[in-house]
Parts: C-alpha cells; sequence; structure tokens
C-alpha cells in the first residue's frame, strides 16, 4: 500500500493502452462482466474516439482490475461551444474493490483533463454520490412529450440505416463528422464513436436516412407513440418533416432532447430511471430550459 492508501498490491498502472489490442479486450471484458454490456463491436465501427485517455490497474494474468476512461466530447451549453471531457467505462473488479484503485483513477483522470484545458467535465452515472467530493454534480433531465404534429409529405421516403453494412457505416459516419448540434441548449457537437456503439448496445434503436434532408433519423416507435432520440444533420428538420418522411402518422410525438430545432413544442417533462448526467466546471452551470443529452451520445 503506498503513501495515498492506494492498495495496488499485484497489479500494474497503465494508461493510453487502446492501441493494444488484448488490453482492449480486457476493457471489453470488464464492461462485459461488471454492466453486461459489450463494446467490442466498437473495433469494426472507427473504434475507440481517437481523444480517448484510458486509465486502469491490470494484473498479471492481463485482467484490469479497475478502469476509468476520458475523452474529448464538446458540448452546445446554453448556447455557447464548450471545451468539455467525459468519462465513461468506470469499473472495478470485486477483488480490487474497496482498495482506493476508483479514487486514484479519478484523480489521474482529472489530472489529465485539467493538463490538457477542458473547461468542464461530464459523466453518466447511478451513483452520483461518488462523484459529488470531486465537484461533479447532476442537471435535471427533461424531455418533451405533446401531440405529434401533421406530417409534411416527403418527395423520397426515408430508407433505413444498417451500421453493420460498410456502405452505410461510411454514410453515418460522415454524417456524424459533419453534424450541427441538434439543440443550442444542451448538445454533443460531435461524439461519433458513443453514437455507433449505441445503435449496438439498444437493438430497439431504429435509423433512417432522409435523402432530402441528408439527415439520420434515430428513432422509436411504442404504439401509437413516435420516439425520435437524435438527428444527425448539416441542417435539422423539422418534426413534422422527419415524421412525414417516414411515413408515420402517431398520435404523440416525444423528443429524448429540447426540440428548439424542431418547429414543435412539446411539454418538458423529468425522465425516469436511477442514471444521472452529472457535470463539473469552474463556473456553475443551470440550464436556460429544460433540456437532456440525445441518449445516442450516453456513455
Amino acid at each position: 500500500m503506498n503513501s495515498k492508501g492506494i492498495d495496488h498490491s499485484g497489479l500494474t498502472f497503465r494508461r493510453d493502452y487502446f492501441g493494444d489490442l488484448k488490453a482492449w479486450q480486457a476493457l471489453v471484458d470488464l464492461l462485459k462482466d461488471t454492466f453486461d454490456i459489450d463494446i467490442g463491436p466498437l473495433q469494426q465501427m472507427g473504434g475507440p474516439d481517437s481523444s480517448s485517455m484510458p486509465f486502469g490497474w491490470f494484473a498479471a494474468d492481463g485482467r484490469l482490475g479497475a478502469n476509468l476512461s476520458a475523452f474529448a466530447m464538446p458540448l452546445v451549453i446554453n448556447g455557447r461551444t464548450v471545451n468539455a471531457a467525459s468519462f465513461q467505462s468506470g469499473a472495478v473488479r470485486p477483488p480490487w474493490r474497496g482498495r482506493g484503485l476508483y479514487r486514484d483513477l479519478t484523480q489521474k483522470a482529472l489530472a489529465w483533463c485539467e493538463e490538457k484545458g477542458f473547461e468542464t467535465i461530464v459523466l453518466y452515472t447511478d451513483k452520483p454520490a461518488l462523484y459529488a467530493p470531486y465537484g461533479f454534480h447532476a442537471l435535471p433531465m427533461h424531455a418533451y412529450s405533446g401531440q405529434a404534429p401533421v406530417p409534411v409529405a416527403s418527395g423520397r421516403p426515408a430508407r433505413t440505416l444498417d451500421p453493420s453494412q460498410p456502405a452505410d457505416l461510411s454514410l453515418l459516419q460522415a454524417a456524424l463528422k459533419r453534424r450541427v448540434p441538434v439543440s443550442e441548449t444542451l448538445a454533443v457537437v460531435e461524439s461519433t464513436a458513443m453514437f455507433l456503439i449505441n445503435t449496438r448496445l439498444d437493438p430497439s434503436v431504429r435509423l433512417s436516412f432522409v435523402e432530402d434532408s441528408q439527415a439520420v433519423i434515430a428513432w422509436k416507435m411504442d404504439g401509437d407513440r413516435f420516439i425520435l432520440l437524435d438527428v444527425v444533420a448539416q441542417e435539422v428538420p423539422t418534426l413534422a418533416e422527419i415524421i412525414g418522411s417516414l411515413g408515420l402518422g402517431p398520435a404523440v410525438a416525444e423528443v429524448l432532447f429540447r426540440p428548439d430545432r424542431l418547429g414543435w413544442e412539446g411539454r418538458a417533462q423529468t425522465t425516469g430511471g436511477s442514471t444521472r448526467f452529472m457535470i463539473r466546471a469552474s463556473d456553475e452551470i443551470t440550464l436556460d430550459a429544460p433540456a437532456m443529452p440525445s441518449p445516442m451520445a450516453d456513455f
């Protein structure tokens, strides 16, 4: 045990290891064993975000005992582009819990973010008390729901996108790189890797490409309720145009981000579940309007 109370006996610290396929697989295994989440397909979808910086304690047999990764994820918050980083893939295997390893990795990740000049750090967690001592606080998350607009007929109907097909994956990757934020209140500027892996983690997400607006629509249907998760485009079409291009006529629409660019107003409502979106910034941030990041940016 070292002088700071971190017991890393039998473990070796590594960072920036995503170029090592065995170490990457150790992270895949850690997240699969801990959360039953498989991020392995990300390697076939362009790989992890190029800005990613993983921090981990490895056992002699190659297992990853504890990990926390950081990556750049610029955001728009209240109309301003913010140089933000995100924490993800935080986990500790049971044999190494209670030894201060996660506290150590959090401090290392925070130091890296300070070194890189990030002004804000965000994360998702179901254990907000774990991050409060480091200056993180939860932002209330709101979706919008209301009567669906009358669909606007589209010249060409949308077609299904399948990221497992090389041509569709290339189209989607290109669209993600040139997209505009889906909202001016709270939205990612770019988060290609997270969008792509979320198409695999949630098989109920449908992806459609609208030729006329060159927009990728991430959506679901629940009975007569249309659920809009994200819009990837250089110019966001209206909700009426989106529904029309999909050939739908739902009674109710639910938008999982602030719909300020959709030409439609729903009623803000708090989202359920135990997961919290937390933020750490030098100045306190309060959203100008109820909002939430698109679930396709969830990490």
